[in-house]
């Protein structure tokens, strides 16, 4: 059985075909942050992000409380790399009106990750099933009770970045993390946890203008975050945090500390991301032409004049109709001085 599988469901030729960059297995349930996590939610460092909360936070303290019949996991990293910095190229033309958006919004097609990587890893599944009919399997991406950084670490795949995020030696941070939850264990090799990689860089603290980076305990104030008030804070409420002034034009996400990362600028330079080829499909070049391609004020006229409703249609299936029209207004407005 685990020879069928390495040979007809985990080879690369099959994980290229749903933009699967690197994978890792572990049979352990329980997340070694476990701790960490509790503390950071309790001393309210989650801030505004209360799902994170109460009886979702006790959950993640083992996976058989979201899956009993756990017997093991594969970890899939599905990379956004190449689209990061494409965009990096369009923002340095013409073509840019100054604002930015974080490129995993970007880095499936213009789609919500979510719907991509459910089919992919729903594929995936149903092929290991074709092998084993008795195989049970369940889906984990970031909606479910499960601490998945903390299972692609017991996987293997990397470490914990001082800015809480998971960075592979080989393929950086621009990815997202997609796991199969399987009944059965088929003694698949288990890598070795990576050790840590970051040394004494702080870039991504130094970088971070509204000081969101713990560095001791590698953890974000989600409060002060950019990407918590341009993505969760759905009204027009409270104040954005001290120092966005000084960002670079985020209205959906941050990138700012990735880019900063050493291990995600060595992309470039060992030719893991390969821009003589790009592809923009149809949601991309909607959401690019119409945040990114026109003057600001026009933008916000345009946002102004759409029902809540009809944003609801024109962006529907993409990251950003979870902030919606008035999140979106809320973050530009705030760059363009204008209310």
């Amino acid at each position: 059985m685990k020879e069928e599988i390495l040979e007809k469901v985990l080879n690369s030729e099959n994980l290229k075909k749903f933009g699967i960059v690197d994978w890792g297995v572990t049979s352990d349930p329980r997340p070694i942050t476990w701790k960490y996590y509790f503390d950071w939610v309790n001393k309210g460092l989650n801030g505004i992000l209360k799902y994170l909360e109460g009886e979702r936070r006790d959950k993640r303290e083992d996976i058989r409380n979201y899956f009993p019949e756990f017997e093991s996991a594969i970890v899939f990293q599905f990379s956004y790399a190449k689209k990061k910095f494409e965009l990096d190229k369009f923002y340095e033309s013409e073509k840019s009106n100054g604002l930015k958006i974080a490129s995993y919004v970007l880095g499936f097609d213009g789609v919500d990750y979510h719907f991509k990587l459910r089919d992919a890893l729903d594929s995936i599944g149903e092929q290991l099933r074709e092998l084993d009919p008795a195989l049970q399997f369940k889906l984990s991406l970031d909606t479910q009770p499960i601490l998945e950084r903390d299972l692609a670490y017991r996987a293997g795949l990397g470490w914990f970045g001082k800015n809480s995020m998971f960075i592979s030696k080989k393929e950086g941070s621009f990815f997202i993390l997609g796991s199969l939850l399987l009944s059965k264990n088929y003694s698949l090799a288990e890598k070795e946890p990576e050790t840590d990689h970051c040394g004494q860089c702080t870039r991504c603290a130094d970088a971070c203008p509204t000081d969101a980076i713990d560095l001791e305990s590698r953890t974000l104030i989600s409060n002060k975050c950019i990407s918590t008030y341009t993505i969760e804070l759905f009204k027009d409420l409270g104040e954005a945090p001290e120092g966005m002034e000084n960002s670079n034009g985020e209205i959906f996400g941050c990138d700012i500390c990735q880019e900063v990362c050493p291990w995600n600028k060595r992309l470039l330079r060992v030719g893991k991301v390969d821009l003589n080829e790009t592809l923009i499909s149809e949601r991309e070049l909607q959401i690019r032409s119409f945040f990114l391609e026109r003057p600001i004020l026009e933008v916000l006229s345009d946002l102004k004049s759409l029902s809540n409703r009809g944003f609801q249609r024109l962006f529907k299936s993409t990251p950003i109709e979870r902030t919606g029209r008035v999140g979106l207004l809320k973050n530009i407005r705030f760059f363009s001085g204008k209310r």
